[in-house]
């Protein structure tokens, strides 16, 4: 499966004995898994720090190089057999396709590429965070190395090359660190358009069946030194080398349910 953003490289830094481009490639390749099943928590929390909880359950299966994945919200009541279908292309001239079922309308939307940066179901996650991004979008360039805890990371600035981009992420430009054990992004500096910061932490870090897992994220926005909202996202029960059929990831399959 394609991860959290890195691409494509600016010049050739060397840094702890690795390229730039190594390390990306590394962060790119790193396995995390396929026929997946998991259990979700979202949990959003207002400036006032009131606290709203959803439960969901996420299927995601590869098929080629891309990433099928479909989300089925539980509970509570009010976003009950709300569902979410992701086709993530590998392919960078094909647009990643989204459906949103909402139960009320009885219908799934999709989502079109001018709303992929806004809010995935009141979160500080946007649509487009819930697919990978195509390394060949940005440019990239390694600002220092540093530590996240007792983890060493470099911390690499990504640059969208195109408007079209910056539209779509909603991101003018991003810092990622990238722990120098396991390659995976665990922290995250994104500068909005609209002058908003919002700021990604992997809380807990697991590793399941050999494969590393980010079981609990926190993505909070930020105006200033202001936090505006905030979501703590918790996966539990992550499973591996599940039966999963192609026929689960459709728009009718999540227009009819678990």
């Amino acid at each position: 499966m394609k991860k959290l953003l890195l691409g494509l490289l600016a010049p050739l830094v060397l840094m702890a004995g690795m390229s730039v481009d190594e390390i990306v490639n590394k962060v790119d390749t790193r396995d995390d898994g396929d026929n997946s099943v998991a259990t979700m928590k979202m949990i959003l929390i207002d400036k006032h720090n009131k606290k709203r909880v959803r439960d969901m359950k996420k299927f995601a299966q590869d098929r080629g190089e891309d990433i099928y994945s479909a989300i089925f919200f539980l509970s509570p009541s009010d976003v009950k057999n709300t569902a979410f279908l992701t086709y993530d292309y590998d392919a960078s001239e094909k647009d990643d396709d989204q459906w949103l079922y909402l139960p009320a309308l009885k219908k799934s939307k999709r989502i079109a590429s001018s709303d992929k940066s806004a809010s995935f179901m009141g979160s500080d996650f946007s649509y487009s965070d819930m697919t990978s991004r195509d390394i060949k979008d940005y440019t990239y360039k390694i600002v220092k190395e540093s530590k996240v805890g007792a983890q060493k990371v470099w911390i690499i600035e990504s640059v969208p090359k195109t408007a079209k981009i910056i539209d779509e992420t909603g991101y003018t430009k991003s810092y990622m660190f990238v722990s120098q054990e396991n390659f995976v992004v665990i922290r995250a500096l994104h500068y909005l358009q609209d002058g908003k910061r919002k700021y990604m932490d992997v809380k807990k870090l697991e590793k399941i069946d050999g494969i590393w897992v980010a079981t609990k994220i926190e993505m909070k926005t930020k105006k200033g030194k202001q936090t505006l909202h905030t979501t703590i996202l918790e996966f539990r029960d992550v499973k591996f080398n599940q039966n999963l059929s192609e026929n689960f990831f459709t728009v009718r399959q999540i227009e009819k349910g678990l």
